[in-house]
């Protein structure tokens, strides 16, 4: 393979990628000691770029400059804006910053007697065509979905988006539950949260299941721990069992709220961060259809992560894929 060096150590970016994404699907956590590196990186190697192609004259110096400034100016911002409205979580946003600094413009590889990326835009701004791909990848997910759930024979207008599992495997998925006690809705509880939940009152989910009667009254309540961030990496590895810190030792602040089935309120009070928009409704909603049924429905979501190293890889390879897609049927 031949390329520039500055192209060349772009390449580091990818088993990086591939780490995040795997990390992601296991855990739905990135430690963000991984992408001041990356945004380090693609700083230096545009400033070296820039230098090699200073004073940045003529078309292609001229045309360099466009293409990292709609990198830099245009798409790594927009990576915070999908955050700041809530489509993006914080580490897709940050993924999509690092990829805008380290991949402004198409990079050139040549490898067996062919040119890669296969297919180029005519506007040549490489983290644009990242973002198109891996959009076009993400969209994929829920096709996926339905077929595993046809396969199955689950049929419902919800196949795309969730599936039913085993309510007793809840403890080491991520997600958001599919229904609540009045029927299927959209805005169920986080699974996290759940776990949070547990963890605070140092339950099992088989503990909830095996008692929901007397665990619904806030009197139940005793010693309280500290529900962490409702991760299965962190604290036990399920739910509840031994906590890693204690909550109020037990003192009863129930009293001020008699009608608060689960101490719901009283679990939302007492945390020091919210449960991923989380309101005392939704989740005893979720509890209400956890302690009920064997099997409920889930929707597992995908971290944005996953499709973007995907993305990445289809990028650096085959190219532009919407481009293509646009000139086969004659649009651009």
């Amino acid at each position: 393979m031949f390329a520039t060096l500055p192209d060349l150590l772009r390449l580091l970016a990818v088993p990086v990628f591939a780490w995040a994404a795997l990390r992601d699907v296991r855990t739905r956590r990135l430690p963000n000691r991984i992408w001041p590196p990356l945004y380090a990186s693609g700083a230096l190697l545009l400033v070296w770029e820039t230098a090699a192609m200073w004073p940045l004259a003529g078309v292609e110096g001229r045309l360099f400059l466009v293409q990292a400034a709609i990198s830099v100016l245009f798409v790594a911002p927009l990576g915070y804006a999908f955050w700041y409205l809530g489509a993006f979580g914080g580490a897709d946003a940050k993924a999509l910053i690092a990829l805008a600094l380290l991949f402004p413009t198409f990079p050139e590889y040549v490898a067996a007697g062919a040119e890669f990326p296969l297919v180029e835009t005519q506007i040549g701004v490489f983290s644009l065509t990242v973002l198109t791909n891996t959009v076009l990848l993400g969209l994929a997910y829920p096709l996926g979905l339905a077929g595993l759930n046809l396969l199955r024979g689950e049929v419902s207008a919800n196949m795309f988006l969730a599936r039913p599992v085993p309510t007793e495997s809840l403890s080491g998925r991520h997600g958001r539950l599919y229904e609540d006690d009045a029927g299927e809705t959209r805005s169920g509880l986080d699974l996290d949260a759940l776990r949070m939940y547990l963890r605070w009152r140092g339950l099992t989910l088989a503990d909830l299941r095996d008692d929901p009667d007397r665990l619904r009254d806030p009197e139940s309540v005793g010693e309280t721990f500290d529900p962490t961030d409702g991760g299965t990496h962190v604290g036990p590895r399920t739910d509840g069992g031994t906590a890693t810190g204690v909550g109020d030792g037990g003192v009863d602040s129930s009293g001020d709220r008699p009608d608060d089935p689960w101490a719901a309120e009283r679990f939302l009070d007492e945390i020091d961060h919210g449960a991923y928009g989380t309101d005392a409704e939704t989740l005893r909603g979720g509890l209400a259809v956890v302690a009920r049924e064997n099997r409920v429905l889930v929707s597992p979501g995908m971290p944005f992560v996953v499709p973007m190293a995907a993305g990445l890889v289809v990028s650096l390879t085959y190219g532009d894929a919407l481009f293509a897609l646009l000139g086969a049927v004659g649009l651009v």
